[in-house]
């Protein structure tokens, strides 16, 4: 396993150790231990998440506020996402920035998503399973994000605006200046 960073502070990307041969692959996901000794964070995953989506469909950007914040190390099962992540914790030196990755099936990489990051993906093949470890339970009440296009962030999201499939409720978020306010 091998920790490459990214341009954000504390948020990190995760390559693993991948066996190949001629019956297909196989790799741990995830080692409690060896991701301790690696990253120097104790963290105590308690929720696992996964979900399916279609190609276009855009989740986020989202996040839990206060007590109920998430830290997340998330993944790609099965197809190809566009990942994105920002950095609103107003005290961090990285404020403001966002990062991209595309995760796949083929590539194996994790990004760690720490507390106080915005997070979202959208599916760039025919279908996705995205699975995602949580460091504290889902919050109904804690959750809150922000609008996939914000002009403040300008993210790219690598495909045209007119293959979105995007949920009722993730339209309705508000801008990054309304939550960082």
């Amino acid at each position: 396993m091998e920790k490459l960073s990214t341009p954000l502070k504390d948020c990190f990307i995760i390559k693993p150790d991948v066996f190949e041969d001629e019956r297909g692959i196989f790799y741990e996901s995830y080692n409690e231990r060896n991701f301790k000794n690696l990253t120097g964070l104790d963290i105590n995953f308690v929720q696992d998440n996964q979900s399916m989506s279609t190609y276009g469909v855009l989740r986020g950007l989202h996040f839990q506020e206060g007590a109920m914040a998430q830290a997340k190390l998330v993944r790609v099962v099965q197809g190809s996402v566009l990942d994105i992540v920002v950095d609103i914790r107003k005290d961090s030196d990285t404020f403001g920035k966002s990062f991209s990755i595309e995760l796949n099936d083929r590539n194996h990489l994790q990004l760690f998503v720490p507390r106080g990051f915005a997070h979202g993906f959208i599916t760039l093949s025919k279908t996705s399973i995205f699975a995602y470890k949580c460091d504290n339970f889902y919050d109904k009440a804690s959750e809150s994000g922000i609008i996939y296009n914000d002009a403040t962030l300008s993210l790219d999201w690598h495909l045209p605006k007119e293959n979105f499939i995007i949920s009722e409720k993730d339209l309705q978020l508000p801008g990054f200046e309304n939550i960082t306010s």
